[in-house]
């Protein structure tokens, strides 16, 4: 049952080395090329006929490219006769794309799980997508888990004292309340306005009390730390403090370290779902590890055990 073959492709290399430490095994050996004109090329370097593969493949920095190198894996694994194939998918970069929500759009979501379907994938584990449904686009079993707990622990670690939970807008509201009851503090839930698709969002109202108590802002991602450095602030002009924050997947860019270095937040926590971003992180920004949850997932996957146990 445990007759399992791990492979990572070039997005994951360093979560894949840490799954594989968790597991106790080896990575299997595998390459990647990238030709001159942008082309790619991936071949899997040992026997992997009738055996179980699991492929750890983020899809940032750069999305298309990486999210093209997983579909060759998923086609690579089983034209080399693997028994089945698990796409796990730290980051998910198209799940933000889940409906048609303006004229003329396309629904990004449900085009990369039809092609991760058609390449030959079994089963997706990924990592809390943006939105649940998803799950729905794929007709194969998905596995999307909770970095909760684990970012639950390294934020105890701090030892915050009259803690709150703070939402970034109410569309997270629901969310957040999972992490305030965890932590045993009281929900805040600042009101966001986004006026078009850029990577800012203005922080316009702030519903909760939240003087004197140190504040944790909740997200699943960010891009351009735009949305929690504006928060920070208002939570700081509330009589907030120290201000932390946690997401799962940080997407941090140029823009976005610089706001950070510069902002209010003492620490903003992220996993390490994403480690291909374009520049050194700041001082401030620490990094959760979740290979311990991926490699407990897979470990449970490839023993036809329940994954939803880890989570209660």
């Amino acid at each position: 049952m445990d007759d399992f073959a791990l492979f990572a492709g070039s997005a994951s290399p360093h979560l894949g080395a840490a799954v594989a430490a968790y597991l106790g095994q080896p990575l299997g050996a595998s390459e990647t090329l990238r030709f001159s004109e942008g082309n790619l090329f991936v071949r899997v370097g040992e026997n992997v006929r009738g055996r179980d593969t699991f492929l750890i493949q983020s899809t940032a920095f750069p999305a298309n490219d990486n999210f093209m190198e997983l579909l060759f894996w998923i086609d690579a694994l089983k034209r080399a006769s693997a028994a089945s194939v698990t796409a796990v998918i730290p980051y998910f970069s198209y799940a933000k794309g889940d409906k048609k929500d303006e004229p003329r759009v396309s629904i990004r979501a449900r085009v990369c799980a039809d092609a991760i379907e058609v390449a030959g994938a079994d089963r997706v584990v990924t990592l809390d997508l943006h939105t649940p449904q998803v799950q729905g686009f794929f007709k194969i079993p998905v596995d999307d888990l909770y970095a909760l707990p684990v970012l639950c622990e390294a934020v105890r670690a701090k030892g915050l004292a009259t803690l709150v939970v703070v939402a970034p807008d109410t569309g997270f509201a629901k969310k957040a309340r999972l992490w305030a009851d965890r932590l045993g503090a009281p929900l805040a839930i600042a009101d966001k306005r986004r006026t078009d698709h850029s990577e800012t969002a203005e922080v316009v109202e702030l519903m909760g009390d939240v003087d004197g108590r140190a504040a944790l802002i909740v997200d699943d991602f960010t891009v351009s730390a735009g949305t929690l450095v504006e928060a920070a602030r208002v939570l700081e002009s509330r009589g907030a403090g120290p201000i932390h924050a946690v997401v799962t997947h940080g997407l941090l860019t140029g823009a976005a370290v610089d706001r950070l270095a510069n902002s209010p937040l003492q620490t903003l926590f992220i996993t390490d779902s994403v480690e291909t971003q374009p520049t050194a992180l700041p001082p401030n920004v620490e990094v959760v590890s979740v290979a311990g949850l991926f490699g407990e997932a897979i470990h449970r996957i490839a023993r036809r055990e329940s994954i939803s146990v880890l989570f209660r």
